[in-house]
């Protein structure tokens, strides 16, 4: 089984990389025929689609000059996608939208492949504020669009960028997201 992950913080040091972590431990040690990758967004040479639909006359293949059709394909070969985002402006970052809106390259195929879908977003902001119901919804349309299943969508209150790693209660609460998978 592959488990693909996706930090959507340009802070390696902040709470979504520090939640994200966390699950990928937690799912390699409960699930140790787990091949899981971590990846980066902010990391990733990922230009914005132009609209210019060669994809969808070549098989699938973004023809920009960058890391797409790469991190497109583990997206692809992965039975696992989590994406993990802080709350930017109401929603997700922009280099993690920059590789949700790459997939409409490889959209027709990827409906094709059942997958499971996990969500955690990480905000200021008390969890009854609309901003992580609009991420929510944004990936439960993507999910209802190529016909896969989410599975989990956790939002986490943070009061500075770190707060994440002195709280055990929440970092347990985190690991635990794994069992939605099995």
């Amino acid at each position: 089984m592959k488990v693909l992950i996706f930090n959507g913080s340009p802070r390696l040091n902040g709470n979504t990389r520090t939640a994200l972590v966390a699950l990928k431990e937690e799912i390699e040690h409960k699930m140790p025929d787990a091949e899981t990758e971590l990846i980066d967004a902010d990391r990733k040479n990922v230009s914005g689609c132009i609209n210019c639909d060669a994809c969808k006359h070549n098989g699938g293949e973004c023809v920009q000059e960058d890391d797409t059709v790469e991190i497109i394909q583990k997206i692809y070969d992965a039975e696992i996608l989590i994406f993990g985002s802080p709350v930017y402006w109401w929603g997700i970052t922009a280099k993690l939208k920059l590789i949700i809106d790459k997939m409409y390259s490889k959209s027709e195929q990827l409906s094709k492949i059942k997958k499971k879908v996990g969500v955690i977003c990480v905000g200021m902001a008390e969890l009854t504020d609309p901003e992580y119901k609009l991420i929510t919804d944004q990936f439960q349309c993507i999910c209802d669009h190529l016909n896969w299943g989410m599975v989990f969508s956790e939002a986490f209150v943070s009061e500075n960028p770190e707060s994440l790693k002195k709280n055990k209660e929440k970092l347990t609460e985190i690991k635990e997201l794994h069992r939605k998978f099995m």
